[in-house]
């Protein structure tokens, strides 16, 4: 909302204040600043206020406002005098204000940095955490304006406010004075007050996505007259899942005496049904939706299924038109799934909710399932319905406007009834807030990833997205950082869920393979290898092996505390006839069961070929097997995301070696370095995943291996080592930094002289081995003496710059004749000295040339890369990635996950190198360029690792005025 020209002209109205937020109970609101044309706004909400609450405000009886009390709350010059409003339906419900003072009290303006801040919240909207939000953005207001101290007055009655300001995480201190509460709050950003803000987002978007799934009451707007079409779909499939709720058909085009339609009452408009509706699907034309959003925000909808096409995937136009359903949603209150949606899925028996155009409610299970493309997701419901999967929730978000993929991590983070979380995306809206909600979701159950358009190099239709600079490989280096599971195909990512949803968390990488067929088990065997496992060798049961054979052998290979899984491979029986049988897959199916049921709690796997009904036996859960569990056999976690007794555990929470569905956590064991060897008790035994393909099979439970090794890691996190900051100097950093942007940088920043970057880096420890400048041979000369042979010549000119292969590099030149020599050759062979702009710089230990960079990338954030230098490793991508700020943890992962990693630690006889050395430096840059957003590039070229320390002969350094954090600041919805 735009001031009127009344406003101050002297600072310009910060539209950058606006803000969506989310509230506790799930419904959103719009945070604001307030402008002069909001006289009669804050009027008719201050009549609303009760009394009690007017008092608590003002110390006083204050019935209404006077004309001069408007004109003050509404006049403001957004510096020393800034007030804030909430608003739900274009009105105002809660108001914050503050005055900046000085050390008296009274009216200052900077450089004092305390002021008096106040609220006021309608009644009908406390308990709701609008005054919590309210304080986030006007704390991050202040801190923009250099305010650092917020000072409040508070009754002693008034708890609530009391109870705001205690619990909002920031550093405080509380006296009582002349009848009140006096309060100050330091507003620099504190571990526990940004814990607090993503523990209440947390809870408030997981409260937005329950509200859309587990509605008390749907509408269909848009079910048609006449059977077939979108609405009338969605209303068949709707009664055909069995709708715990009241469902309602609404089309303006019904008849005045039309009262029902397929059995449900069906009305005009959403005023018609006299009751409150939860959730409304809308199946109307595009042009017709702002009519449908209206009638439901003014309905008291709490959210909106946008089947409908024609937004953003149409073009400009459409975008347009996306942006204002948004915003007309979101100013009711709303939240949106869509548009261009395929709609949602609840299995849970409480809603049996199919808003959806699937015709069919997928079986119950543990599986909570996301996708961006209604395509991917019937192709995916098909996929698990065949293999006998279940689903918890399902959710096809088309363009994703409002809700999207982070929101629903947020949900099945403690969603009881989701153990594994599957998401197939085409983008990324807000990847930090994703890496960081997965590390989160990740702790307590696994989340599996397909990245769709991964090389396409565009974003899909319909997806307003950061645009990503790096590669591919780097993505998904970080999602495996964040313990993501990162796939390449919705196969691969059934594969996987099937295994994860049903299977503990193997201890290790320890494999037993045995069968009937020889030949599957070698081919199994050499899967194994390929994904890095650890395989024994394959046990062959021989054809003529019996489902009691099968038996005993897997009861035999889950009692060996040296197989930490196993894989079983079954080809169908050759009868006596010589005839291939298919064999009585049930039968087998049961054996397997009951040996799984009886054994130690490790995942099982099956690998067949056309044994009939065996896969469907595999995937049907034997209840009776697990009530053979006993009773003293509680899980130490619960299942994923079901903590036994109580809400899940936090993150570092886990138990090492918790399995992936709850199962008692393993004890160490010092046979395997992973390895853990599980329970003796006998467990419970679900489905058991079948695979038609060895390498199908042993892919998914390689990224078992995986998650399992990161979440055990996860559990006791890393950290950045003390010893660091005695050697950084933040503060004079950020005064270079200053110094070197100057009062009005350049939006698209500037690279640093080397002189410069030297300076900054030596700030955080980083030392570089200086160079002197040679545009003659005389000068080169004089250079080596200054610096002491032996010296390095070498040209950095940009086309040349760290190119030894070109010739572009004399080393080892021991006194002036070899350096004259050098330089003659050099320019004979290159050009000119004015082209190549030689340097001299003196020799390092010899060691091994590595490279170390850090990037902000505007969708990924704050990247730390590593890997060895020379054209061999930038060919083939041998390049390790880790999100900024990275821990001791990170830093020793990046230099060993590299493919060439062997060369650092004595491959081939040669003696190790100070990777201590190289750790710290990691760490040095990752904090560099954590502390000080300004520097968007860092790149140390080459880094020479000897076996004693190590020497930095090349930097360059870029700096940018700060790109925009979304991670960090207030609490806000995501704009499109």
């Amino acid at each position: 909302m735009q001031p009127s020209p009344e406003q101050s002209p002297h600072h310009a109205y910060p539209d950058h204040w606006e803000a969506d937020v989310v509230l506790r109970d799930g419904g959103t609101a719009r945070i604001r600043p307030i402008t002069t044309d909001d006289a009669e706004r804050l009027v008719s909400f201050y009549e609303q206020v009760s009394d009690e609450s007017k008092y608590y405000r003002f110390f006083a009886p204050y019935p209404r406002l006077s004309a001069k009390d408007v004109h003050r709350f509404t006049h403001h010059d957004y510096v020393d005098r800034v007030g804030l409003a909430v608003t739900v339906g274009g009105e105002f419900i809660a108001t914050v204000r503050y005055d900046r003072i000085n050390a008296q009290g009274r009216p200052a303006s900077a450089p004092a940095d305390e002021a008096e801040v106040a609220f006021l919240v309608q009644d009908a909207h406390q308990g709701r955490g609008v005054a919590s939000a309210l304080l986030e953005h006007i704390a991050a207001v202040a801190r923009e304006r250099g305010i650092r101290r917020f000072a409040a007055e508070v009754l002693p009655a008034n708890n609530k406010m009391i109870k705001v300001f205690r619990d909002a995480g920031y550093t405080q201190q509380r006296s009582f004075e002349d009848g009140s509460v006096h309060l100050t709050l330091d507003l620099e950003p504190t571990a526990e007050s940004l814990a607090v803000q993503r523990a209440r987002e947390q809870r408030a978007e997981a409260r937005s996505v329950q509200r859309l799934l587990a509605p008390g009451s749907v509408a269909v707007i848009g079910a048609g007259r006449t059977p077939g079409g979108v609405g009338r779909t969605v209303l068949r499939n709707l009664l055909g899942a069995g709708f715990t709720g009241r469902t309602y058909a609404v089309n303006r085009a019904f008849a005045a005496d039309q009262d029902t339609i397929d059995g449900v009452p069906a009305h005009r408009s959403l005023g018609e049904i006299g009751e409150p509706v939860d959730l409304a699907v809308v199946a109307v034309p595009a042009e017709r939706v702002p009519e449908a959003v209206a009638d439901c925000g003014e309905h008291g909808v709490q959210g909106l299924v946008v089947l409908s096409a024609g937004y953003a995937e149409w073009g400009a136009e459409g975008r347009e038109r996306q942006r204002e359903l948004v915003r007309q949603a979101r100013s009711y209150g709303m939240r949106i799934i869509g548009p261009n949606a395929f709609g949602i899925i609840n299995n849970s028996e409480t809603v049996r909710l199919n808003a959806s155009l699937a015709p069919e409610r997928p079986a119950s299970g543990r599986i909570g399932l996301f996708t961006q493309s209604g395509a991917i997701g019937i192709a995916l419901l098909s996929g698990l319905y065949r293999r006998g999967a279940g689903l918890s929730t399902f959710i096809s978000a088309g363009n994703r406007a409002d809700i999207s993929g982070n929101d629903f991590l947020q949900y099945w983070y403690e969603d009881p009834d989701t153990d594994v979380a599957l998401l197939y995306l085409e983008s990324l809206g807000n990847p930090r807030k994703f890496t960081r909600l997965a590390r989160r979701t990740g702790a307590v159950k696994p989340v599996v990833v397909v990245k769709g358009a991964r090389h396409s190099g565009s974003t899909p239709p319909g997806h307003a997205v950061p645009v990503s600079r790096i590669p591919d490989a780097t993505v998904s280096a970080l999602m495996r950082q964040a313990g993501v599971i990162r796939v390449d195909t919705v196969t691969e990512m059934v594969d996987a869920g099937l295994l994860l949803a049903d299977q503990p968390l193997p201890a290790g990488g320890r494999v037993a393979i045995l069968g009937n067929s020889e030949s599957l088990g070698l081919l199994t065997y050499d899967a194994c290898l390929a994904e890095g496992l650890r395989p024994r060798p394959p046990v062959d049961l021989t054809t003529a092996a019996t489902p009691q054979d099968f038996r005993d052998a897997l009861a035999e290979a889950l009692a060996d505390d040296g197989c930490d899984a196993v894989v079983v491979t079954a080809i169908p029986w050759v009868g006596e006839n010589g005839e291939a049988e298919s064999g009585d897959g049930e039968v087998l199916a049961t054996a397997l069961h009951a040996a799984a049921a009886t054994g130690p709690a490790k995942p099982v796997a099956v690998v067949h070929v056309e044994i009939g009904g065996l896969a469907e036996a595999l995937a049907a859960a034997t209840s009776t097997v697990a009530q053979q569990r006993p009773a003293t056999a509680a899980p130490a976690l619960g299942a994923p995301g079901r903590p036994a007794g109580a809400a899940p555990e936090r993150p570092g929470g886990p138990d090492t070696g918790t399995t992936a569905t709850g199962r008692p956590a393993p004890t160490p064991d010092k046979a395997s370095d992973d390895a853990v060897p599980p329970s003796d008790a006998p467990r419970s035994v679900g489905r058991i995943p079948a695979y038609p393909a060895a390498e199908r099979a042993v892919r998914a439970l390689a990224e078992a291996v995986r998650y399992a090794q990161w979440r055990r890691q996860a559990a006791v996190p890393g950290k950045v080592p003390e010893f660091l900051d005695d050697t950084i100097d933040e503060s004079a950093a950020g005064v270079l930094i200053d110094s070197l942007l100057g009062q009005d940088p350049d939006p698209r920043g500037r690279p640093l002289e080397p002189d410069e970057a030297r300076a900054l880096l030596a700030s955080y420890g980083v030392t570089v081995r200086p160079t002197l400048p040679a545009p003659g041979p005389e000068e080169a000369v004089t250079a080596a003496a200054r610096l002491g042979y032996p010296v390095a010549l070498k040209t950095t000119a940009p086309h040349l710059r760290h190119r030894a292969d070109l010739g572009g590099v004399r080393l080892d030149l021991d006194g002036e004749a070899a350096l004259r020599r050098a330089y003659g050759e050099l320019t004979d062979l290159l050009g000119k000295p004015a082209e190549l702009r030689p340097v001299v710089q003196a020799m390092a230990p010899r060691g091994v040339d590595t490279v170390v960079r850090a990037t902000i990338d505007p969708a990924a954030g704050a990247v730390l890369s590593f890997g060895l230098a020379g054209a061999p490793s930038e060919l083939l991508g041998d390049t390790a990635h880790r999100l900024v700020p990275a821990t001791d943890r990170d830093a020793a992962e990046l230099i060993r996950s590299i493919r060439a990693a062997p060369v650092l630690f004595g491959w081939r006889g040669s003696a190790p190198v100070d990777t201590a050395a190289l750790e710290e430096l990691l760490l040095r840059v990752s904090r560099l360029v954590d502390d000080h957003p300004e520097v968007v590039s860092i790149a140390l070229e080459p880094v020479v690792v000897a076996t004693h320390g190590l020497t930095v002969l090349g930097a360059s350094v870029r700096l940018s005025p700060p790109p925009a954090r979304t991670d960090l600041g207030p609490r806000r919805l995501s704009n499109y």
